[in-house]
């Protein structure tokens, strides 16, 4: 760590992410993970002991997408930047067809991190796909990991089995082997993991091999409270946030017959986990429920539904195919986009002008972030009783808990709400007045940078030793690669002249052996050799490339004549 202060790199490799207006909803890779990494980042930056945060992510040129994604480095504020790595081609994938290209994201990272002669304090990636790629850099390099899983895997599996899905479907459309598999391998190589709940540790973390209670911590993500204040707060608006206004009451107009209700308010990306259709189908058998509320879900942004991806068509086909069937046409609206920089805050606030309610009908939910947004506008909430929103709703009591697996209990939620003056006038209440206390980036990042300096002293005292080749190679300016035989055996006289000049130049030049000996062949024959101890071998015809510390554990760089 400098003096100056601490340089993290934050890894999000899959989704948009850029340094202003976030296409939250774009898609089913662009969400609150994406808007947390972002907003971490900055909250950061607010701090005198960190000098410098990079958002790593995948670079992409596609002209399906803003050409913002295509700068290789951005510069969002004197500290932060957003640096992209070119990763399987340009064009914009989903990220369950990424896993096969991380190996790329791996190299390409170090060379990037060698490129800038300086290791980062901490590594932090969010995810399975960054996590496996940290895991790498941190054997490499021995830096410090944290690691964020907002969601995981093996949930995610026990979740769709449930729905029926057999594993072999499973595993063909969400990589669910690789993606587990790199989970655990994160779970062991991290310093600490960081969770939303304690729930997330016990229920989620404890469904892994790996998992060891020691290496985690909650910290519950945060909230913007300059965007997201509460409804009934007096302010003077200016002319664009009229414009933002008008704009979103034209849009409910396009929808509602009737403007003069409570607004039923859900906002989510459009996958199966989210029960978009258990909402729809609560609204829908309750008629009383149609003539006390509008009912409004923005499930992400969408040009044309044929042409999106199989999971995200077929639950807005649902959608639409529900509003259908319940005839909910003038009474529920199903926008086909929203600005979530400007038009997200203002839909909490109008949804609570209403008198209305915010719905989380996920059937897990690891966190839940809009959950604290509604909460800051004074918006209360019905949520479905897992995960982050437990938590949320014990610290600010601003709703109701409910099983979403039966759509009745989510209708029964919204009426206790909307009936019952004194309750609603409660949770708005509390929301706004809880939400700074447990829920602001303050709070979030001053126990995050806790962390990671108990982690860095910790790293001081006993350092990570995977392989000592990704340190020494910040300082190399050149790698000689040799073939063994005829190259450096053969000729005693030349060996004992090249292997003084590597010797000398140790701090300056990398040395590796390409051959097509087995490993264990070329271990030997360099033994045998009294030969220095290569940074790396690169054996079986190309096939196989090992380090210096897993061919030779503990051992100094000369040895004298004999097997290991």
């Amino acid at each position: 760590m400098s003096e100056k202060g601490l340089y993290i790199q934050l890894y999000n490799i899959h989704g948009l992410i850029r340094g202003k207006n976030l296409e939250l909803g774009r898609d089913a890779d662009t969400g609150g993970q994406t808007k947390y990494v972002l907003e971490l980042a900055k909250a950061l930056c607010e701090r005198d002991d960190i000098r410098k945060v990079e958002i790593v992510t995948r670079r992409i040129e596609d002209n399906e997408v803003s050409e913002d994604y295509s700068q290789r480095e951005e510069k969002v504020n004197d500290k932060l930047s957003i640096v992209r790595i070119r990763c399987g081609g340009l064009k914009y994938i989903r990220k369950e067809l990424l896993w096969k290209h991380l190996e790329e994201f791996v190299d390409k990272s170090i060379k990037y991190i060698k490129s800038k002669e300086e290791l980062p304090d901490i590594i932090h990636s969010h995810y399975a796909d960054a996590g496996y790629v940290c895991t790498e850099l941190t054997k490499f390099f021995g830096i410090p990991l944290i690691h964020t899983g907002h969601s995981l895997g093996r949930n995610k599996l026990n979740n769709l089995l449930k729905n029926g899905l057999t594993e072999e479907e499973i595993n063909k459309r969400y990589k669910m082997k690789k993606r587990i598999s790199a989970e655990e391998g994160v779970i062991f190589f991290a310093d600490r993991i960081i969770t939303s709940t304690k729930q997330e540790i016990k229920e989620q973390y404890g469904l892994y091999e790996n998992t060891n209670e020691e290496k985690f911590v909650v910290i519950p993500p945060s909230v913007g409270l300059d965007r997201f204040y509460p409804y009934n707060e007096k302010r003077e608006w200016d002319d664009e946030e009229r414009k933002i206004r008008d704009h979103i009451r034209d849009e409910l107009w396009r929808f509602f017959t009737n403007l003069n209700k409570p607004l039923i308010l859900s906002l989510c990306r459009p996958e199966k986990r989210k029960n978009i259709s258990g909402l729809i189908e609560a609204y829908g058998e309750d008629k009383e429920l149609q003539k006390k509320a509008n009912l409004a879900i923005f499930a992400g942004i969408r040009k044309d539904i044929t042409q999106m991806p199989d999971i995200e068509r077929e639950v807005l086909t649902e959608m639409l195919l529900l509003l259908d069937k319940y005839n909910l046409y003038g009474k529920m609206a199903i926008p086909k986009r929203h600005d979530v920089e400007d038009e997200v805050p203002e839909l909490y606030r109008i949804a609570a002008e209403t008198r209305g309610v915010f719905v989380n009908s996920a059937f897990n939910e690891p966190f839940g972030l809009t959950l604290i947004e509604a909460a800051a506008s004074g918006l209360p909430v019905v949520a479905t009783d897992d995960g982050g929103p437990r938590d949320i709703l014990s610290n600010l009591d601003n709703g109701v808990l409910v099983d979403v697996s039966e759509s009745k209990n989510i209708a029964e939620g919204i009426h206790k709400i909307l009936d019952d003056e004194n309750k609603w006038e409660k949770y708005s209440r509390n929301g706004i007045e809880r939400v700074e206390k447990f829920y602001s980036w303050k709070a979030h990042a001053d126990r995050y940078v806790e962390v990671l300096k108990e982690v860095l002293e910790e790293n001081k005292e006993e350092p990570k030793t995977f392989i000592s080749t990704g340190k020494k190679l910040l300082n190399y300016d050149k790698f000689m690669i040799f073939d063994i035989d005829d190259t450096l055996i053969g000729n005693s006289e030349a060996a004992e002249r090249l292997k003084k000049m590597i010797e000398d130049n140790s701090n300056q030049i990398g040395f590796g052996v390409a051959t097509g000996r087995t490993i264990d062949s070329a271990r030997k024959v360099l033994l045998e050799n009294d030969f220095i101890l290569p940074d790396l071998i690169i054996s079986s015809v190309g096939s196989e490339i090992y380090y210096r510390d897993s061919i030779f554990p503990n051992q100094p760089k000369r040895l004298l004549n004999r097997e290991v």
